[in-house]
């Protein structure tokens, strides 16, 4: 009785002991930058830290960019003398000196209104052929040899059938556009439809709706978010085959820009026109992005 009362107070002391010291021993959680910040400043806090890291991004590239040149020699120029000429450039970016010599801005026109055209087609035929593709299993089985046969092809090879068929460069290239847009498109939107719970398409079913009402009802909402990431896909393989697409066929365009200016040997124009590429592309999938999150939330709604 004696023992047990002598070690009955260590027993007790001892979680008690081994929760304080498991206490010290977890580290202290430290306050963030935006946290410690006064609430005035922390909007300024938000804005730096959004900022800072692409912009160390952007310094690290000019860097890295400037090193190249150096070690190149020159042949490789660098973003100095690259920025001198873009501000040359851009000064009088419509001019026309001619039906193969125009300013930037037509040639960026010209690449925009051939990827809207091609673009635009391939969304008629496309999104409704998905919808198709996905809502009947007969018309997906017939067709999936089809696109599984016609999809992996590069987008160039289409351009001799274009050629051919057309007789002109201009609407080749829309073709091109067209033949390489309307794949995300199918494949998307067919999978979103595919993804619709059986259980809403039995409940339209029993209430006898029309094929009108459960593609307005009940499709097009539930689709709508993989029908603008199939949009989102195809817009930025269009942007892309359509400076390759204009390198072979000529005439005004970015594409054929670019090969001009190779052909003056002009590296800093090169240079310019890939910039501009990017960025336009970068602008045409952000708006995407942008339309996709508020068709997301009106959804949501």
């Amino acid at each position: 009785m004696s023992t047990a009362e002598t070690f009955s107070p260590t027993l007790a002391a001892g979680p008690a002991v081994t929760t304080t010291a498991a206490r010290s021993a977890r580290p202290r959680k430290r306050k963030t930058l935006l946290a410690a910040a006064p609430p005035s400043l922390q909007p300024l806090v938000r804005f730096i830290r959004w900022l800072v890291p692409p912009l160390l991004g952007l310094i690290a590239f000019v860097l890295l960019w400037s090193l190249v040149s150096q070690v190149s020699r020159g042949s490789l120029p660098g973003p100095v003398s690259t920025w001198a000429s873009a501000t040359e450039l851009f000064a009088d970016p419509f001019y026309q000196n001619g039906p193969n010599d125009q300013g930037i801005g037509w040639n960026i026109l010209m690449s925009l209104g051939r990827v809207g055209v091609g673009f635009g087609l391939a969304a008629v035929v496309g999104i409704p052929l998905g919808f198709m593709i996905g809502r009947f299993d007969f018309l997906s089985r017939m067709t999936a040899p089809v696109i599984s046969l016609l999809r992996p092809v590069s987008p160039l090879a289409w351009l001799p059938i274009g050629l051919l068929v057309f007789k002109a460069a201009s609407p080749a290239s829309i073709w091109v556009i067209f033949i390489s847009s309307i794949w995300p498109m199918i494949l998307n939107t067919a999978a979103g439809v595919r993804a619709v719970p059986q259980d809403y398409l039995n409940v339209a079913r029993v209430l006898r709706l029309s094929e009108w009402k459960v593609f307005s009802v009940i499709l097009l909402p539930a689709v709508l978010p993989h029908m603008l990431t199939g949009v989102r896909l195809a817009i930025g393989t269009a942007w892309l085959v359509i400076v390759a697409a204009e390198m072979l066929t000529g005439g005004v365009g970015l594409g054929f820009w670019v090969w001009d200016e190779w052909n003056n040997l002009n590296v800093e124009h090169i240079l310019i026109a890939i910039f501009v590429v990017g960025l336009v592309g970068l602008a045409l999938e952000q708006a995407l992005v942008w339309l996709a999150k508020k068709a997301s939330f009106g959804q949501g709604e």
